[in-house]
């Protein structure tokens, strides 16, 4: 099978931490004996002048490489001028959060460019022949006129060989973390306020005013070979954005059996489901601080790999291949 891969969210240089899932997922297909060829609008770089002329470029490449499928891997203006310009063969967009939900944090420009983003998801998601989204909150906010019967519920694979558990006094030492403290990791992403963390600190400042010396560690700008060192140092990892797809932290910390403390948001609640140790807050400190409290004083670490087997890079690379086959199959019997 040969497969187009257009995504905007890729590691660089610039941005080692930007995008690893979806160059992990590429490696994980290719993998899988798919030859695979990537277009990669680096918008992080480039900002909306990696759009320009994206239409001839798809084109360009469809000619030159004769996929059998296309796979936009996120939403939003990209999506609709790639599946504006492949109409002759089957196209797979992949949703992951903002490009569905919008930014409601932004600034007043910011939120306009948003809303155009998620109206550019909309009428890519009519054109597609197969849609992927990474958690049922994704698929609640595709509008209604969306065929269900052509949308999958795939969430990110976890690369297993690289996230497990490590001696956490090796992994603190390492970082330098104090061995005295509660310490907590908290995922800013680059400092995105949809994070939201002062709610994250709020809740800090609570344990501390209690008795319970505390400190949020913010993961940014970290490469991803390096974290699970971040995880396995931490005591637990402290979630408070407002909205998400299916974040990756989350199976990450399963993974490296690390406590979670999250507001309810995207898929969490059902990944941390049955396992004790793992808690749902309120967006609220008193909520979050009660919760951190209760992980304190428990057992220290969770039964959290074997639930994330299903969620392992081959695994998940398998479900994406099945899918691809069940959309050329369609195509072809068209």
């Amino acid at each position: 099978m040969r497969l187009l891969v257009v995504t905007n969210t890729l590691p660089t240089p610039e941005y080692p931490a930007f995008g690893t899932f979806i160059e992990q997922q590429i490696t994980s297909l290719r993998d899988l004996n798919l030859e695979v060829d990537v277009l990669f609008l680096d918008r992080a770089r480039e900002g909306m002048r990696a759009y320009l002329n994206v239409g001839q470029r798809v084109k360009s490449r469809i000619l030159a490489f004769q996929p059998d499928l296309i796979h936009v891997m996120y939403g939003g203006i990209m999506a609709e001028a790639v599946t504006r310009a492949a109409r002759d063969r089957p196209t797979v967009v992949s949703f992951c959060g903002s490009d569905l939900l919008g930014e409601r944090l932004s600034g007043r420009m910011r939120k306009v460019i948003s809303g155009y983003g998620v109206l550019a998801s909309w009428i890519a998601a009519r054109r597609a022949a197969g849609i992927i989204v990474k958690s049922k909150n994704l698929l609640d906010a595709l509008p209604a006129m969306i065929e269900r019967s052509k949308v999958k519920i795939i969430p990110n694979g976890i690369n297993l060989a690289r996230f497990h558990p490590l001696d956490r006094d090796e992994c603190r030492k390492q970082l330098g973390w104090g061995a005295q403290r509660f310490n907590l990791l908290f995922p800013t992403n680059s400092g995105d306020p949809g994070k939201r963390p002062t709610l994250g600190r709020a809740a800090v400042e609570i344990l501390n005013k209690s008795g319970t010396p505390t400190e949020m560690h913010e993961l940014t700008g970290v490469p991803h070979h390096k974290v699970p060192l971040w995880l396995n140092a931490a005591d637990a990892v402290l979630l408070t954005s407002l909205h998400e797809g299916s974040p990756n932290i989350i199976k990450e910390a399963l993974a490296c059996n690390v406590p979670i403390v999250s507001v309810d948001v995207g898929d969490v609640a059902e990944r941390i489901e049955g396992v004790d140790g793992c808690y749902i807050a309120l967006s609220d400190p008193v909520d979050l601080a009660t919760k951190l409290a209760l992980v304190h004083n428990g057992s220290g670490r969770v039964q959290g790999t074997e639930k994330i087997q299903e969620l392992s890079l081959d695994r998940v690379a398998g479900r994406l291949v099945r899918f691809y086959s069940q959309l050329i199959v369609t195509e072809k019997d068209v």
